[in-house]
């Protein structure tokens, strides 16, 4: 298993890290079990949020006695300094730790810098100063925000999704965090769902040496085959190379990521999953996605009242409603059974 150092950090760690999202869905003992499997299996990288419920009490739970062992990166999405306290206060405690090696602001809307105003990052650099935090970083969605924090030198690492479906800007900004001597976390390698081939997400992601990859694990079934990576990575030979080709011819074009930025819809309609559904139903199936509760949600698309709000606020610059629109088109056949998924 390749070793993967997060730029000026110097934190180094195996290139097959644990994204803590998905277990907020289990019970703490199953948490607990998958957790500890993890970090048993040679995982000793974990990021989690104070915006993931439970995550990171879980964590705590599972780890806080081998925590000498493994690195944690956990996330706030304050909007203040005075929020930012309480938050970290919070994660502190739920994770049963005196410190967070990588804090990171959450989904961020702009570079936070010294003297802009708003004291955020002033309290990361007050943080920092009690040891409280070890070292700065920033989570993303817009590239644009992106590239900035990266320019600016402020950050030690950078999170951002990355998958064998992202493009060129993605890959100029690996590049740069790498110019930059700036760790790369790699979110969203299976694209949402949309990647269902772990080997070659795996192998597409092992060809960068200063990427590490998440997963969003949340079952033992699922820790099973990353952890089955360790001792056998897959390597991207023509096989792997086909399947990503494939699916980049299939999904080229506009397709919603799922990132959730355009949330909350002022008409309720859950567009983060709403308005790609059809590719949810295919290349991710499950019986779940036919259930009442999402036939209410996706029919929910019928109140959209193009307000273009979700336009704005889209960081792929893609068009929402139309998306919206044509996935309903789509389901409304599925349940039809004029299609079949």
């Amino acid at each position: 298993m390749k070793m993967i150092t997060l730029g000026k950090t110097g934190i180094t760690v195996p290139q097959n890290a644990f994204g803590a999202l998905p277990v907020q869905r289990r019970s703490f003992e199953d948490a607990a079990e998958i957790l500890r499997s993890a970090y048993e299996g040679g995982m000793t990288f974990f990021d989690t949020a104070r915006a993931y419920s439970d995550s990171e009490e879980k964590i705590g739970l599972a780890l806080s006695d081998v925590r000498k062992n493994i690195f944690i990166a956990t996330k706030t999405g304050a909007s203040t300094p005075e929020e930012m306290k309480r938050h970290i206060d919070t994660s502190l405690k739920n994770m049963k730790t005196d410190y967070i090696d990588i804090y990171q602001f959450h989904m961020a809307g702009q570079c936070f810098a010294p003297g802009d105003g708003t004291g955020m990052y002033e309290c990361m650099e007050d943080f920092k100063r009690q040891g409280m935090i070890r070292h700065i970083g920033i989570t993303c969605h817009k590239i644009g925000v992106a590239e900035e924090c990266v320019k600016s030198g402020l950050y030690e690492t950078m999170q951002f999704p990355f998958s064998y479906l992202t493009g060129e800007k993605e890959l100029n900004l690996v590049n740069m965090c790498r110019q930059q001597n700036m760790g790369f976390i790699a979110m969203k390698g299976l694209a949402g769902g949309l990647i269902n081939n772990s080997r070659a997400a795996f192998a597409f992601i092992s060809q960068f040496d200063n990427v590490l990859p998440i997963w969003g694990i949340q079952t033992m079934e699922e820790l099973k085959e990353w952890l089955s990576y360790m001792d056998n990575p897959p390597v991207l030979d023509q096989e792997l190379q086909s399947v990503i080709d494939a699916d980049r011819k299939e999904l080229d074009g506009e397709f919603c990521r799922g990132c959730g930025y355009c949330m909350p819809c002022p008409q309720g309609i859950k567009i983060n999953n709403c308005a790609r559904m059809s590719l949810m139903i295919r290349r991710s199936p499950s019986e779940s996605w036919l259930s009442e509760e999402w036939q209410q949600a996706m029919m929910d698309i019928e109140k959209c009242v193009g307000c273009g709000a979700c336009i704005k606020k889209c960081p792929y610059e893609l068009n929402t409603p139309e998306l919206l629109k044509k996935n309903l088109e789509d389901y409304k056949r599925v349940l039809a059974g004029e299609v079949q998924v």
